[in-house]
């Protein structure tokens, strides 16, 4: 799989992607937010991000697609830390995304972020990296959404998960 940064905000990169196979695909259009994907022949994850309107040092992640066939294979977690990774490299000192349902709080978690203890007023947990130095963030965050109708995998998925959160994922460099 390889990693590319088709550009930050400023650039006003577009990205075409097929409704059908990836959730948020119409976000994508847009030439406001930096994108950037994951590509296995075709393209199979997606991300767009802003620089934070009320804090210049932080990134805002505001979209992630992996494209429904393969959700589950830790593609989202790789794209996340890198595009954390390329942040730092550009001098952010803070990355943020807000997550709605808890496998992209799984993925992001695997990805370096920890639960900050703040909600959206979309019912989105923000996680951050640097992950906040605070014990049972990861358990805290992944309870939170038994407060939602779930479909039963996902609460399935919640009541697998241990009290300590995951190892964060280790991919070769992007």
């Amino acid at each position: 799989m390889e990693f590319e940064l088709l550009g930050w905000a400023d650039d006003g990169p577009t990205l075409r992607l097929d409704h059908e196979r990836f959730s948020y695909a119409g976000k994508f259009v847009m030439s406001a937010t930096g994108k950037a994907a994951v590509r296995d022949g075709a393209i199979v994850a997606a991300a767009a991000f802003d620089r934070d309107r009320t804090d210049e040092s932080t990134l805002r992640i505001r979209y992630v697609t992996v494209r429904r066939d393969r959700q589950g294979e830790g593609i989202g977690s790789q794209l996340l830390r890198t595009i954390r990774e390329r942040a730092a490299a550009r001098d952010f000192e803070r990355v943020v995304i807000a997550v709605n349902n808890p496998f992209a709080y799984e993925a992001a978690s695997k990805a370096g972020f920890g639960y900050t203890g703040e909600q959206t007023g979309l019912a989105e947990r923000v996680m951050a990296w640097p992950a906040p130095d605070r014990s049972g963030w990861y358990r805290e965050g992944i309870e939170s959404f038994r407060d939602e109708e779930l479909p039963p995998e996902a609460s399935a998925f919640i009541d697998a998960r241990e009290t300590a959160p995951p190892v964060v994922d280790s991919f070769p460099d992007a």
